[in-house]
C-alpha cells in the first residue's frame, strides 16, 4: 500500500513539519510540567491548612514524584502501541481533574492521593518521557537538539509556573489557584494535543534511515540486560546530581552563608542547566548520545570533586555554575542512546523507563545525602558518595563506547 503524498511529507525527518511538532511538544511539556512544581510552591499553605508538620507537608511532592515515575513508564508503553495522542488526552484530562480534586480536598490524604495518582501518575507523566520519545521519531540529522529542546520543557516549567502559582496563592488562595491551574491545563493542552494526532510511519522512517546509510549499533548485551544497564546508569548519574541540587541551600546555611545564598546558587544551577541542555543537544548531533553522556558525566564529576576543597562563597558560586553547565545534557542523552540500540517501535517504553530511572535517582540521591549527613555530621561524605555514583555512570558510558569498537554497526 502506498503512502499518500501529503502524508509522506509529514514523515520526512527534520522537515518543517517536524519542527512545528517539536514546538507543540515543548509547549505541552512546559504547561504539563506544572504537576512537578505546584506541590513545592503550595507547601506552606498546605501545612497551615491541614495542621501538619513540615515533613508531612513535603510528602505530596514525594508522592507526586513516585507517581510521575511509574506513570511515565505506563504512558510510554501506551504511546508505543497507540501513538502519543491518547496519552496526551488522558494526561490532560487527569491533570485538570487532579487540580480540581485537590482544590476540593477536605482531607490531607485525599490531597496526597489526588497529587500522586491524578497529577503525577496519570497527568504530568505524559508530558515528559513519552513526548521525548515521540519527538525522536521525527528527526535524524537534528535529533540531538530536538530531544534537548523538548526535554527542556520541565526546566522551563520550573521557571514559569512557581511565580504564577505564588501570586495566585497570595491573591486568591491556594484552592482557587488550583482550580485556575486545572482550567488552564484543560484549555491549552487539549488543542495542542490534537495537533499531535498524526503517528509517525516508523517503517517508512526506518527505510529512509537505511537509504541514508544511518546505522544502528549492535547491542553488546541482550535487550533486557542492556535496558537494565541503562536504568542503572540513569539512577547513578542522578544520585550524584541530586547532592548539590537538593542540599545546596542547607549546605550554605551550615557554612554560615545563609539559605538565601544557597537559593541563589541553586537558581544559577537550574538556569545554566537549560543552557547546558540545549548546547548538549547541538553537541550530540555531532558526537552522538554516548559521547555526550561521557562529556556531561565527566564534567559533572569534576564539579563534584571541586566542592570538596573549595567552600568559599565565591568558589561555591563558580562551582555551582560549572555544575549547572555540566549536568543539563546528561538526561536527554539517554534518549539518544536508546534510539541508537533499540527499534523505533519500542522507543516510548524504553526511553520512558530510562528517564524515569533518572527521576528515581534524584529522589534516592536527595534522601541518601541527607542520611549520610545525619550519620557523619557534614556533607563531605555525601559529596564523596555522589562522586562514587558518578564514576559508576562514567564507567557504564565508557563501556558503551568501547563496545562500539568491537561490534560493527548495522543498518537501522
Amino acid at each position: 500500500m502506498t503512502t499518500p503524498a501529503n502524508d509522506l511529507l509529514q514523515i520526512i525527518p527534520d522537515s518543517a513539519a517536524s519542527w512545528r511538532r517539536l514546538a507543540v511538544a515543548l509547549a505541552l511539556s512546559t504547561v504539563g510540567g506544572v504537576g512537578l512544581w505546584s506541590s513545592v510552591v503550595v507547601l506552606p499553605a498546605i501545612q497551615a491548612e491541614f495542621g501538619i508538620d513540615r515533613g508531612g507537608a513535603s510528602l505530596p511532592y514525594t508522592a507526586t514524584l513516585i507517581g510521575f515515575a511509574i506513570g511515565g513508564i505506563m504512558m510510554g508503553r501506551v504511546a508505543d502501541r497507540f501513538g502519543i495522542f491518547p496519552p496526551l488526552i488522558v494526561g490532560t484530562l487527569m491533570l485538570a481533574l487532579g487540580y480540581f480534586a485537590t482544590a476540593a480536598a477536605s482531607d490531607y490524604w485525599v490531597f496526597i492521593v489526588a497529587q500522586a495518582l491524578l497529577i503525577g501518575m496519570l497527568g504530568s507523566s505524559a508530558t515528559f518521557a513519552p513526548l521525548v520519545a515521540d519527538v525522536s521519531h521525527w528527526f535524524y540529522k537534528r535529533r540531538g537538539i530536538a530531544v534537548a529542546i523538548v526535554a527542556s520543557g520541565n526546566y522551563l516549567s520550573g521557571t514559569i509556573w512557581p511565580p504564577i502559582l505564588q501570586y495566585g496563592i497570595e491573591t486568591v488562595g491556594w484552592r482557587q489557584t488550583h482550580l485556575g491551574v486545572g482550567a488552564i491545563c484543560l484549555v491549552t493542552m487539549l488543542p495542542l494535543a490534537f495537533m499531535l494526532r498524526r503517528r509517525p510511519d516508523l517503517e517508512a522512517a526506518e527505510s529512509q534511515a537505511a537509504a541514508r546509510g544511518i546505522l544502528q549499533h549492535k547491542m553488546p548485551l541482550s535487550p533486557a540486560k542492556l535496558q537494565a544497564v541503562l536504568v542503572l546508569a540513569g539512577v547513578a548519574c542522578c544520585v550524584a546530581m541530586a547532592m548539590p541540587q537538593v542540599h545546596m541551600v542547607a549546605y550554605c546555611a551550615d557554612l554560615g552563608y545563609g539559605p538565601a545564598r544557597g537559593a541563589e546558587m541553586l537558581s544559577i544551577m537550574l538556569g545554566l542547566g537549560v543552557v547546558s541542555r540545549l548546547a548538549s543537544g547541538l553537541i550530540a548531533d555531532r558526537i552522538g548520545g554516548v559521547g555526550t553522556l561521557i562529556l556531561g558525566s565527566t564534567l559533572q564529576c569534576i564539579a563534584l570533586i571541586f566542592y570538596l576543597p573549595f567552600d568559599g562563597l565565591a568558589s561555591l558560586y563558580v562551582i555551582s555554575a560549572l555544575f549547572g553547565l555540566s549536568q543539563g545534557g546528561i538526561v536527554p542523552s539517554y534518549a539518544l542512546v536508546v534510539r541508537d540500540y533499540f527499534p523505533a517501535r519500542e522507543a516510548g517504553s524504553r526511553v520512558s523507563l530510562v528517564l524515569m530511572a533518572t527521576v528515581a535517582g534524584m529522589a534516592l540521591g536527595g534522601w541518601l545525602s541527607g542520611e549520610i549527613y545525619d550519620l557523619t555530621g557534614s556533607y563531605e561524605a555525601a559529596f564523596l558518595n555522589g562522586i562514587a555514583w558518578n564514576m559508576l555512570n562514567m564507567g557504564i558510558a565508557f563501556w558503551l563506547l568501547a563496545s562500539r569498537f568491537r561490534l560493527r554497526p548495522q543498518p537501522a
